[in-house]
């Protein structure tokens, strides 16, 4: 079986426990590991995946032969996410330009629903522009999302002033003037966290149906080595948030589920019993075996 994911130490775990169960797994190269989401999702390599909670949630919907193994890769605070050059903050974001470089986008997912949560924003009175599509080929964009004309970068229209505000996480560039538009954003953050007992979730792994119905030994081997390392990580402090199982994924998955309905980014709701239906059906297992 082929593996893409980003984290040494969920790889190493993983092709260990495959190779004691006798089924190796080949790590591929991928960087950054969203542009294999693709392949996965049309039933080609690679066979376990890191990807995108938005994107599976779209998958699910659209009806990809992709179940989610529950372990969570990245997990993160995501209010420091909306930042300005500007001396504008969160309170102006109405009638203002917003650029993500996706709709689907989770870190943008996330960010919206807290504007529209927490400070009341009417997302449909924002100038939203984004850059590039998604994962899912039958997805489209709302048709009051605005798309930039091909070519245009998200970051360097941001730093030259023709967006007021930007939404990015790992592709936030460096420059002194960016700052949060949502005032102690990291602090605000946790108290989130904390109010809802759950962190937001960006990367979770998933299996496509084909490997998880031939290889369900050697894929329920690799969820017991992700999740120690998850867990060991999680006790010294080394990773932020992640966890693994059913249970400790049905907040955060279905808090994203509800934003993404609203925001019209997957096409019907998809409940998180549907999720662990799926991924018991294709492995042969009861929800228990994966922490639910």
């Amino acid at each position: 079986m082929k593996l893409v994911v980003g984290r040494d130490d969920l790889a190493a775990a993983a092709e260990k426990a495959a190779a004691t169960a006798g089924t190796p797994l080949e790590r591929l190269d991928v960087k950054p590991v969203h542009k294999a989401s693709r392949g996965f999702l049309n039933g080609g390599s690679p066979d376990i995946c890191e990807f995108a909670i938005v994107t599976l949630l779209q998958a699910v919907a659209y009806g990809k032969p992709v179940v989610l193994l529950p372990i969570t890769a990245l997990t993160r605070f995501q209010h420091q996410t909306l930042v300005t050059c500007s001396d504008l903050s969160v309170q102006d974001v109405e009638g203002r330009s917003v650029g993500v470089r996706s709709w689907s986008q989770t870190t943008g997912v996330w960010m919206r629903g807290f504007l529209a949560q927490q400070y009341g924003v009417d997302l449909r009175k924002v100038n939203w522009i984004v850059y590039e599509g998604g994962h899912v080929d039958e997805y489209t964009d709302p048709e009051w999302v605005s798309h930039a004309p091909a070519g245009e970068k998200l970051q360097k229209d941001f730093l030259e002033g023709r967006l007021d505000f930007g939404i990015m996480g790992n592709e936030l560039p460096s420059d002194e003037r960016i700052h949060t538009a949502i005032p102690d954003a990291l602090e605000v953050a946790a108290q989130w966290t904390a109010n809802k007992g759950f962190a937001p979730v960006n990367h979770i792994i998933g299996v496509s149906v084909a490997a998880a119905r031939a290889h369900s030994e050697t894929i329920c081997a690799v969820y017991d080595a992700m999740r120690d390392v998850v867990a060991e990580s999680a006790a010294s402090g080394a990773a932020q948030r992640d966890s693994a199982g059913f249970e400790a994924l049905r907040g955060p998955i279905s808090e994203a589920a509800a934003f993404a309905l609203e925001q019209q980014v997957i096409p019907r709701p998809v409940d998180f019993d549907e999720l662990v239906a799926q991924t018991c059906d294709a492995l042969g297992v009861r929800p228990a075996r994966l922490g639910g």
